[in-house]
């Protein structure tokens, strides 16, 4: 995951900080040197971090953070304030039209960056989240499967959304009856997948002034391959220079790259990331929060991203059902089932431990262990009858035998699994005594 390494020697750093009993100018220049190492490794450009550290150093300064009851976590907030600059703070989110036309956007960008499949993302995203109708336009007609590929994208989206295709090869008229088709059938949103090239060339640019030419475009978004690192800037340069680009989306942010293109590229180029890639599946396209991305470098979690990913993926009501029979004494292992079922929606584990403020680091090996038992557990628990599972005390040795046998596992982790359920359960009957409090922990 893009930030992993930076994330984890800033949070060494800051911890070491925090135990300091008092700071001097000193060990204040130690850990500006160390930030500014963190940094150059994350393959940050050098101007950047240079600059990024005079701003942290001036305002520590002036703060007068020596002073202060707690110096360390002073630091720590000015660094974070200034790294949430350094992504681009405020609102990055488009501004949808108000006038009853469909508000349009230009997905723009080299091949391989992931555009086609950034547009169809972006679709389902304004489909779910904004409740938008969306059609997509497909403009790439040099590349042979990319017309079928965005087409096929849309269908995957839920709900799917439609793709208009035109026979005509000229690129701006095909533009132009795309935008009569979103205006004539009341969409919301017309999503434009223009056409990349291995480089740019005055060719690709001439044919995407002409499209902002035939059509009043409202946003310009051009996608970035994160894993290209310092390099995406030079690309972001390069288009903004010629034609007008409102903002940045960045892909493959979940993979391998260390992060520096993020940090850098709204510095250098003055546009914001208003979209990131965080994986393959259709979903895995979310807005960009500068601030929440800071806290996740920072070590400070992300409830407020956990907290809507929550809302969009839980079963309501399958959530509230557990919920009574939990305030009702009637929790039992089918309800031990259903809540990892529904954690499971959340997406990968170490995704979701980074989010949750002071939770333990894990490496991978421990997030797969967990995430192993946890199937297990599901595993097992399914292997039960419906008596046992309402009556786990009634599980003595030989139907541990026959529930070890029928998952796969041994009676030992049958027991593991009967022994977190009673120790839930215990927990659970003492806070009924306090209703509200389980109620909030429940929609937590």
């Amino acid at each position: 995951m893009a930030f992993e390494a930076l994330s984890d020697r800033l949070g060494r750093l800051f911890k070491k900080i925090r135990g300091q009993a008092t700071l001097t100018e000193r060990n204040m220049d130690d850990m500006f040197q160390e930030v500014r190492k963190a940094l150059l490794e994350a393959d940050v450009n050098y101007e950047v971090v240079s600059q990024f550290i005079a701003e942290v150093k001036e305002e520590a300064i002036g703060e007068k953070v020596l002073d202060k009851v707690s110096p360390g976590d002073m630091v720590v907030k000015i660094v974070h304030d200034k790294m949430e600059d350094l992504l681009g703070s405020g609102d990055n989110d488009i501004c949808f039209r108000m006038d009853g036309k469909p508000t349009v956007i230009m997905m723009v960008g080299l091949q391989g960056t992931g555009k086609t499949t950034s547009a169809a993302k972006l679709a389902q995203l304004f489909e779910k989240k904004n409740h938008k109708k969306v059609l997509l336009g497909a403009l790439d007609v040099y590349r042979p499967a990319a017309i079928e590929q965005l087409k096929n994208l849309g269908l995957k989206c839920e709900p799917q959304v439609e793709t208009f295709i035109s026979d005509n090869k000229d690129v701006p008229s095909i533009a132009s009856s795309a935008y009569l088709k979103a205006c004539e059938e009341k969409y919301d949103i017309l999503i434009l997948d223009t056409a990349g090239r291995l480089e740019i060339d005055e060719r690709l640019m001439d044919e995407l002034k002409a499209i902002q030419e035939v059509v009043s475009v409202d946003e310009t978004l051009l996608t970035v391959d994160a894993m290209v690192g310092q390099n995406a800037t030079n690309v972001a340069l390069s288009f903004a220079s010629q034609i007008k680009v409102t903002g940045l989306v960045m892909t493959k942010l979940d993979g391998d790259s260390r992060g520096g293109a993020a940090l850098s590229i709204k510095r250098l180029t003055g546009l914001p990331i208003k979209y990131a890639g965080v994986g393959e599946k259709m979903n895995d396209l979310e807005n960009f929060h500068p601030d929440r991305m800071a806290d996740r470098i920072l070590g400070m979690g992300d409830i407020v991203s956990l907290v809507e990913e929550m809302q969009e993926k839980i079963d309501e009501k399958q959530a509230e059902k557990t919920s009574r029979r939990m305030m009702n004494g009637q929790f039992d292992l089918t309800d031990m089932l259903s809540i990892m079922k529904q954690m499971n929606k959340l997406g990968p584990l170490g995704k979701i431990m980074k989010m949750v403020p002071g939770a333990p680091n894990l490496n991978d090996e421990q997030v797969e262990q967990a995430s192993y038992a946890l199937k297990r557990t599901e595993v097992i628990i399914n292997s039960m009858t419906r008596d046992e599972r309402r009556k786990p005390e009634m599980i003595k040795s030989s139907r541990k035998i026959r529930i070890a046998n029928g998952s796969g596992t041994t009676p030992k982790e049958v027991t593991k699994v009967i022994e977190s359920y009673l120790t839930m359960s215990k927990q659970l009957k003492q806070m009924r005594s306090n209703p509200m409090m389980l109620r909030r922990m429940i929609r937590k």
